[in-house]
């Protein structure tokens, strides 16, 4: 094994407001990249989505999350900022409190993560969008 880093970008298609898993996206990446020890970055390249880790098993905590972010950041307040319509302010927002990029540790190429633990891209305009994340990966290169 050698140490060095690789990177790629990913793209998703999101169908409006909500979470899509990704997690085996980045998974299948890692493996097919041949990954040993390290830590992989994700960063979502936009400014009205983010990346969220979260659990996978009762989808009722996605829908309790959105709920609180509809309650956190109104998407009826009177905001400045409405180049592209009443959700784009709202969105910036959620994606600031949300955060754009993850960094997790990765073990025999496997990412770190608890068994209900998912990586999600938290979509936060009305509207589907073509996301993309940008991955790159530090660490022992199988070769």
């Amino acid at each position: 094994m050698s140490l060095g880093q690789i990177h790629t970008t990913l793209a998703f298609r999101t169908s409006g407001p909500g979470f899509l898993d990704i997690t085996g996206d980045i998974g299948g990446w890692l493996a097919s990249a041949r990954v040993g020890d390290g830590v992989v970055t994700l960063l979502i390249r936009h400014t009205s989505a983010s990346l969220v880790i979260q659990e996978n098993a009762d989808p009722d905590v996605l829908t309790d999350l959105g709920t609180a972010l509809d309650r956190l950041v109104p998407r009826d307040h009177p905001w400045r900022h409405d180049m592209e319509g009443p959700d784009d302010m709202p969105a910036h927002v959620r994606a600031m409190v949300t955060g754009a990029s993850l960094s997790i540790p990765v073990r025999e190429g496997r990412m770190m993560l608890g068994t209900w633990q998912a990586i999600y891209i938290a979509e936060h305009r009305d509207r589907p969008h073509q996301r993309e994340v940008a991955c790159a990966f530090i660490g022992a290169l199988r070769g």
